[in-house]
Protein backbone atom coordinates (compact mmCIF):
# COMPACT_ATOMS: atom_id res chain seq x y z
CA UNK A 1 0.00 0.00 0.00
CA UNK A 2 2.57 2.72 1.02
CA UNK A 3 4.72 1.42 -1.74
CA UNK A 4 1.81 3.11 -4.37
CA UNK A 5 2.09 6.46 -3.16
CA UNK A 6 6.23 6.36 -3.00
CA UNK A 7 6.85 4.74 -6.10
CA UNK A 8 4.77 7.59 -8.02
CA UNK A 9 6.25 10.33 -5.90
CA UNK A 10 9.94 9.17 -6.85
CA UNK A 11 8.84 8.70 -10.15
CA UNK A 12 7.36 12.77 -10.26
CA UNK A 13 10.95 13.71 -8.36
CA UNK A 14 12.56 12.27 -11.64
CA UNK A 15 10.24 14.09 -13.86
CA UNK A 16 10.70 17.38 -12.11
CA UNK A 17 14.80 16.55 -12.72
CA UNK A 18 14.26 16.20 -16.31
CA UNK A 19 12.42 19.10 -16.34
CA UNK A 20 14.69 21.28 -14.88
CA UNK A 21 17.68 20.04 -16.69
CA UNK A 22 15.27 20.51 -19.76
CA UNK A 23 14.34 23.64 -19.28
CA UNK A 24 18.59 24.86 -18.28
CA UNK A 25 19.50 23.93 -21.26
CA UNK A 26 17.22 25.92 -23.24
CA UNK A 27 17.56 28.95 -20.93
CA UNK A 28 21.19 28.71 -20.98
CA UNK A 29 21.81 28.08 -24.62
CA UNK A 30 19.06 30.45 -25.65
CA UNK A 31 20.45 33.09 -23.83
CA UNK A 32 24.12 32.11 -25.53
CA UNK A 33 22.61 32.10 -29.24
CA UNK A 34 20.85 35.81 -28.58
CA UNK A 35 23.56 37.00 -26.50
CA UNK A 36 26.13 36.64 -29.67
CA UNK A 37 23.93 36.17 -32.38
CA UNK A 38 21.44 38.92 -31.81
CA UNK A 39 23.71 40.89 -29.17
CA UNK A 40 20.66 40.58 -26.40
CA UNK A 41 19.04 38.49 -24.39
CA UNK A 42 16.69 37.31 -21.90
CA UNK A 43 17.18 38.71 -18.46
CA UNK A 44 15.34 36.27 -16.57
CA UNK A 45 17.03 32.70 -18.21
CA UNK A 46 20.22 33.70 -15.88
CA UNK A 47 18.26 33.53 -12.69
CA UNK A 48 16.05 30.71 -13.71
CA UNK A 49 18.22 28.21 -14.61
CA UNK A 50 20.02 28.69 -11.56
CA UNK A 51 17.15 28.30 -9.60
CA UNK A 52 16.26 25.14 -11.47
CA UNK A 53 19.59 23.73 -10.88
CA UNK A 54 19.45 24.36 -6.89
CA UNK A 55 16.21 22.20 -7.27
CA UNK A 56 17.78 19.73 -9.69
CA UNK A 57 20.42 19.42 -6.81
CA UNK A 58 18.29 18.88 -4.13
CA UNK A 59 15.46 16.40 -5.81
CA UNK A 60 18.73 14.71 -7.31
CA UNK A 61 19.87 14.24 -3.62
CA UNK A 62 16.35 12.59 -2.73
CA UNK A 63 16.34 10.20 -5.75
CA UNK A 64 20.15 9.23 -4.73
CA UNK A 65 19.46 8.42 -1.33
CA UNK A 66 16.59 6.13 -2.48
CA UNK A 67 18.50 4.17 -4.67
CA UNK A 68 21.47 3.99 -2.11
CA UNK A 69 23.53 6.05 -5.19
CA UNK A 70 25.45 8.38 -2.61
CA UNK A 71 29.14 8.07 -1.99
CA UNK A 72 30.14 6.02 0.75
CA UNK A 73 33.30 4.20 2.07
CA UNK A 74 32.64 0.83 2.95
CA UNK A 75 36.43 -0.26 3.37
CA UNK A 76 35.90 -0.80 7.21
CA UNK A 77 32.40 -1.56 7.58
CA UNK A 78 32.53 -4.80 5.33
CA UNK A 79 34.90 -6.14 7.82
CA UNK A 80 32.88 -5.83 10.60
CA UNK A 81 30.58 -8.75 12.04
CA UNK A 82 27.01 -7.77 12.31
CA UNK A 83 26.96 -5.97 15.42
CA UNK A 84 29.59 -3.76 14.00
CA UNK A 85 27.56 -2.98 10.55
CA UNK A 86 24.45 -2.73 12.64
CA UNK A 87 26.51 -0.10 15.19
CA UNK A 88 27.83 1.57 12.04
CA UNK A 89 24.42 2.02 10.19
CA UNK A 90 22.76 3.11 13.45
CA UNK A 91 25.35 6.16 13.77
CA UNK A 92 25.24 6.86 10.70
CA UNK A 93 21.45 6.86 10.22
CA UNK A 94 21.04 9.07 13.03
CA UNK A 95 23.36 11.60 11.67
CA UNK A 96 22.04 12.04 8.75
CA UNK A 97 18.88 12.10 10.39
CA UNK A 98 20.24 15.39 12.90
CA UNK A 99 21.51 16.87 10.10
CA UNK A 100 17.75 16.91 7.79
CA UNK A 101 16.15 17.94 11.12
CA UNK A 102 18.66 20.70 10.95
CA UNK A 103 17.96 21.22 7.59
CA UNK A 104 14.25 21.74 7.76
CA UNK A 105 14.35 23.52 11.14
CA UNK A 106 16.99 26.08 9.35
CA UNK A 107 14.40 26.14 6.74
CA UNK A 108 11.83 27.31 8.86
CA UNK A 109 13.82 29.38 10.50
CA UNK A 110 14.55 31.57 7.36
CA UNK A 111 10.82 31.18 6.42
CA UNK A 112 10.14 34.73 6.82
CA UNK A 113 12.99 36.05 5.88
CA UNK A 114 13.08 34.21 2.62
CA UNK A 115 8.98 34.84 1.93
CA UNK A 116 9.80 38.55 1.97
CA UNK A 117 13.32 38.77 0.35
CA UNK A 118 11.96 38.96 -3.95
CA UNK A 119 14.52 37.97 -6.56
CA UNK A 120 16.39 40.90 -8.23
CA UNK A 121 15.27 40.14 -11.98
CA UNK A 122 12.00 37.45 -12.14
CA UNK A 123 10.39 38.94 -8.54
CA UNK A 124 9.10 35.84 -6.92
CA UNK A 125 9.73 35.20 -3.29
CA UNK A 126 12.54 33.17 -2.41
CA UNK A 127 10.80 30.72 -0.53
CA UNK A 128 9.92 29.50 -3.70
CA UNK A 129 13.89 28.53 -4.27
CA UNK A 130 14.80 27.40 -0.88
CA UNK A 131 11.50 25.96 0.38
CA UNK A 132 13.12 23.07 -1.27
CA UNK A 133 15.09 22.92 2.41
CA UNK A 134 11.05 21.59 3.68
CA UNK A 135 11.17 18.88 1.05
CA UNK A 136 14.37 17.48 1.06
CA UNK A 137 14.20 17.53 5.35
CA UNK A 138 10.77 15.87 5.61
CA UNK A 139 11.44 13.20 2.63
CA UNK A 140 15.35 11.78 3.82
CA UNK A 141 14.56 12.11 7.28
CA UNK A 142 11.69 9.72 6.83
CA UNK A 143 14.26 7.54 5.02
CA UNK A 144 16.24 7.57 7.70
CA UNK A 145 13.55 6.84 10.12
CA UNK A 146 12.58 4.03 8.19
CA UNK A 147 16.04 2.87 7.66
CA UNK A 148 16.56 3.60 11.52
CA UNK A 149 12.66 1.74 12.47
CA UNK A 150 13.83 -1.44 10.50
CA UNK A 151 16.95 -1.70 12.08
CA UNK A 152 15.94 -1.49 15.52
CA UNK A 153 13.22 -3.80 14.93
CA UNK A 154 15.37 -6.31 13.38
CA UNK A 155 13.88 -6.47 9.61
CA UNK A 156 17.00 -5.34 7.96
CA UNK A 157 18.74 -8.41 6.22
CA UNK A 158 22.83 -8.61 6.66
CA UNK A 159 23.42 -7.46 2.80
CA UNK A 160 21.26 -4.05 4.51
CA UNK A 161 23.51 -3.33 6.82
CA UNK A 162 26.18 -1.36 4.34
CA UNK A 163 24.06 1.75 2.93
CA UNK A 164 27.07 1.59 -0.01
CA UNK A 165 25.69 0.08 -3.47
CA UNK A 166 29.30 -0.76 -5.32
CA UNK A 167 29.64 -0.09 -9.24
CA UNK A 168 28.92 -2.96 -10.77
CA UNK A 169 32.97 -3.63 -11.91
CA UNK A 170 33.93 -3.29 -8.97
CA UNK A 171 31.59 -5.89 -7.44
CA UNK A 172 32.53 -7.87 -10.55
CA UNK A 173 36.32 -8.20 -9.88
CA UNK A 174 35.40 -8.57 -5.90
CA UNK A 175 33.45 -11.93 -6.83
CA UNK A 176 35.92 -13.25 -9.45
CA UNK A 177 38.75 -12.57 -6.59
CA UNK A 178 36.67 -14.52 -4.03
CA UNK A 179 36.35 -17.18 -6.28
CA UNK A 180 40.09 -17.62 -7.45
CA UNK A 181 40.81 -17.48 -3.30
CA UNK A 182 38.34 -20.93 -3.35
Amino acid sequence: MVQKIINPFFKLLELLIVVCMVAMVIMVFGNVVLRYGFNSGIDVSDEMSRYCFIWLTYIGAMVAMRERGHLGVDTLVMHLGVGGKKLCLFLSEALMLGCNVMFFVGTWEMHELQVSNVSPVVGISMIWVYGIGYVVGAVMGIMNLNVLYRLLTGRLREDELIQVIETEGLADVEKQLKEIKA
